[in-house]
């Protein structure tokens, strides 16, 4: 089962719904995340488990939507594998002590990747900064998290990042991290009681361009340093979160310094219990990225 947030194609209205077995069913009264997030984890299960049966539609009548609205915000976790530790040593031209010394700090690192608004799901463009040389994606598992510091589901998120502009002074990570194109989220929720444990999870990055494909490669959640506890309760320490947030949680899987995307380029992850997220790279300034997230769902599909 899968939750998921859509648009019904006859009248762009958005809703909350069931996905089970190919049949979605909307939820009762709610119209995005957003309102989910505020509620108790008792509450949004006790909804979930009594779907409208009576308007249940089919997946081609919809346009997924990402799981982020309102006010939820998009926040990310580095260096909690080793391989990104290495991977963020190797790439900076300065300072390199400071990426080993929070991989083994009681203190994540964990930084702003995106408003809802700026967040794309499966099927749009991931972006390209014009005035980055090495932009790579970096697959991660992302937890739902309520208002209320409860994890609701799982999902995968694409940390688009711009790797030579962090390297060269890790105070450039803003700019690495958050622009256009650069967090994709995916559409489909697993709810948290449904994965029996999410820090064992198969994770998969493929890369294509044209007929060749350019990376295939695999890790585990398992392999993660950090607990997806620890990094939640840290989230929540000093940070109100009245839509709830999403919280992407690192990755295990980072390209050589000699990959970059390229537009054109087709990112696909899967991640086990979940599902996957497909998208195709174009540079960030020829998209119309207002136009996609703007409030009409339709404009979105357009664009």
């Amino acid at each position: 089962m899968h939750l998921i947030r859509y648009a019904e194609r006859s009248t762009w209205r958005e809703r909350v719904g069931v996905l089970d077995d190919g049949e979605l069913l909307p939820l009762p009264d709610v119209s995005g995340f957003a309102e989910l997030l505020r509620r108790p984890l008792s509450e949004i299960r006790d909804l979930v488990a009594r779907p409208l049966a009576t308007e249940a539609c089919a997946l081609a009548d919809v346009l997924l939507l990402p799981p982020v609205d309102g006010r939820t915000e998009v926040w990310a976790a580095g260096v909690t594998y080793e391989r990104s530790m290495d991977a963020r040593i190797e790439e900076t031209t300065a300072s390199q002590d400071v990426y080993a010394r929070v991989y083994d700090a009681e203190r994540p690192e964990l930084f702003f990747k995106a408003p809802a608004w700026r967040t794309v799901t499966g099927g749009e463009p991931i972006g390209v900064r014009p005035d980055a040389t090495v932009t790579v994606p970096e697959p991660e598992l992302a937890m739902l998290v309520t208002t209320h510091g409860e994890v609701l589901g799982y999902t995968i998120c694409d940390d688009v990042s711009s790797r030579d502009i962090e390297g060269v002074n890790p105070l450039y990570l803003p700019q690495a991290k958050i622009y256009d194109g650069s967090c994709a989220i995916a559409a489909l929720v697993r709810p948290a009681w449904e994965v029996p444990d999410a820090q064992a999870l198969g994770v998969r990055l493929v890369v294509r361009r044209d007929d060749r494909t350019l990376m295939d490669e695999r890790t585990s959640t398992a392999r993660m340093h950090r607990r997806l506890d620890d990094l939640v309760e840290h989230l929540c320490r000093a940070l109100t979160l009245p839509d709830g947030a999403v919280l992407a949680t690192g990755t295990g899987i980072v390209p050589d310094l000699d990959f970059t995307l390229c537009p054109g380029d087709v990112v696909e992850i899967t991640i086990d219990e979940i599902g996957t997220l497909t998208n195709q790279a174009a540079v960030s300034t020829t998209i119309d990225w207002l136009a996609a997230a703007a409030d009409d769902p339709s404009r979105r599909e357009r664009s």
